[in-house]
């Protein structure tokens, strides 16, 4: 098959949503679907089902949130399905952010009772604002909840879309008796008290048939054929090329849980979801179809398997064809590398891959050399933009809780800062050592990775940090001014982990009395400023 096929296949996506409106389950179903797995399992802790199959990690699965974001891959009606299943709590947020630079259309997961909710429209906003294409599913219609033109009012309002169903339900909750395909014009319905079967689709060309009383019942066949008439009076025809520019939102109703509404949104999303797009580097837009390859690394997550201690970092590939053994240009390091096991994913489950396409995500071991946002080429030098980093809203400092494991306890920080979870700095005065993350709920994660992946048991100390500014450092370090600041600031001061110098600012006034003080000793919110 041609190269150009191989990338045309391609459908890399992220599904995004506020914490427990049933995104994993719905990735679960996909892969159900997809035939990629046998039995869907359940997020939610509980030891008689099974696991979700993208919470791989051991605390996901007691905690019952997604921690950190997972690759699957697999095919269905010959297309090549990439999803990436990422984080919903606000805590991991950032690797929610750096992975929506790494797919080509998303899929929102709305709560049918609790509507749109914080986190969902912070991370429709980053999608809004890079134009990907969204697709929105309302989930849960098997529980009572908001009126369906409700929430697409709702929609419209809190996340500034512009929406047309192309799937609507007939009832909710206790009364709901199915789905009506808008997209292919035909009736899914719920069967039996179980509610887990899906009966025989029935195709419908004419909504006004009597059949359709017959089976649903008069009641709920008249709602329905009122509801569809206010649809397509109230909705704009779906538009292909509105939705790919970000314009329009084709929304899904159904119950991942029971599997009703998942099999039209694949159907439908695998039609109208983008190929591999262009992206923009600092030098030029990259096309997917130019015969040479680049691509980024968009996430580091060490430990992808405990038993070897493996660090894996995550490359979206933007063009050209990533193939096993050839030589690429580490551009920040202007190193050629060799990759003898690249690996595609299947959630924690790898293999190995001789040639990958753009679009695709392949997995590097990684000895230490690469950090978020690096970019790999056969050559050319260029740098992806958008690849956000955070400045770390919580600081505390971490102490080795048993002596004996110190080593361990090393080993561990050091893997798990690079993979742009939390920010380790090492005080100037006394070499103690801090942490900085963004959410609160990322010193548990890290605790309990450090117990159970590498040995080391932490404790932590509360410290009174308001915001870490990098210094810059002057063309003439000897300048008296600068030199007055280091010293005058010397308990404040600390090294992050690429060795820049940061000052921790114990409140907005003392950053501003700084500014006042020593004028051209500059500092930055971020560590990317050179």
């Amino acid at each position: 098959m041609s190269f150009l096929k191989e990338i045309e296949k391609r459908r890399t996506f992220g599904i995004i949503s506020h914490p427990d409106a049933g995104k994993t389950t719905l990735t679960e179903k996909l892969l159900l679907f997809g035939g990629a797995i046998q039995e869907a399992g359940a997020v939610k802790s509980n030891k008689i089902k099974k696991g979700a199959t993208s919470d791989f990690m051991e605390i996901e699965r007691q905690r019952g949130i997604s921690v950190a974001t997972s690759v699957l891959a697999f095919i269905y009606k010959d297309k090549k399905i990439n999803i990436l299943d990422t984080p919903g709590h606000k805590d991991f947020a950032e690797d929610t952010f750096r992975t929506l630079t790494a797919v080509d259309s998303v899929i929102v997961v709305i709560d049918v009772a609790k509507g749109v909710e914080e986190q969902t429209e912070k991370l429709v906003e980053v999608c809004r604002m890079r134009n990907i294409p969204m697709i929105v599913f309302i989930n849960k219609l098997d529980r009572e909840g908001k009126d369906a033109f409700d929430l697409l009012d709702e929609v419209e309002q809190k996340l500034g879309l512009t929406v047309t169903p192309l799937s609507f339900p007939i009832g909710m909750g206790y009364d709901f008796k199915g789905i009506y395909n808008i997209w292919e014009k035909n009736i899914n319905l719920f069967s039996g008290d179980s509610r887990k079967d899906i009966e025989d689709l029935i195709a419908f060309d004419d909504i006004n048939s009597p059949e359709l009383d017959k089976i649903v019942g008069n009641k709920a066949a008249e709602q329905l054929r009122e509801n569809l008439e206010l649809v397509y009076e109230v909705y704009p025809q779906f538009d292909r090329e509105a939705y790919l520019n970000g314009q329009l939102q084709p929304v899904f109703f159904g119950s991942a849980l029971n599997n009703f509404g998942v099999r039209e949104l694949l159907d439908c999303f695998i039609d109208i979801a983008p190929s591999p797009r262009p992206k923009q580097s600092e030098e030029r837009l990259v096309i997917p179809s130019e015969n040479k390859f680049s691509g980024f690394v968009f996430k580091i997550h060490a430990n992808m398997d405990p038993k070897h201690r493996d660090r894996l970092a995550f490359i979206k590939i933007v063009s050209g064809t990533f193939e096993r053994n050839k030589p690429y240009l580490h551009v920040r390091h202007n190193k050629n590398l060799k990759f003898s096991s690249p690996n595609a994913f299947f959630a924690e489950k790898k293999e190995i891959v001789d040639i990958s396409y753009a679009g695709d995500i392949v997995g590097l071991h990684d000895t230490g050399n690469f950090k978020i946002g690096d970019t790999l080429t056969e050559g050319e030098v260029l740098n992806f933009k958008g690849i956000p980093s955070f400045s770390p809203e919580h600081f505390r400092y971490i102490n080795n809780a048993d002596p004996m494991k110190s080593k361990q306890l090393e080993k561990g920080i050091d893997q798990l800062m690079d993979e742009g979870v939390a920010q380790l700095f090492t005080l100037e005065l006394n070499g103690r050592k801090v942490i900085g993350t963004v959410g609160a709920l990322q010193y548990e994660v890290i605790q309990y990775r450090l117990e159970h992946e590498y040995g080391a048991k932490c404790s932590y100390e509360n410290f009174p940090v308001y915001k870490a500014c990098w210094v810059e450092e002057p063309a003439n370090p000897k300048d008296p001014e600068y030199l007055d600041f280091l010293r005058v600031k010397q308990k404040f001061l600390a090294k992050d982990k690429q060795g820049q110098l940061v000052f921790l600012a114990d409140s907005p006034f003392s950053i501003e009395m700084n500014k006042q003080k020593y004028p051209n000793v500059k500092l930055h919110f971020t560590s990317e400023f050179n």
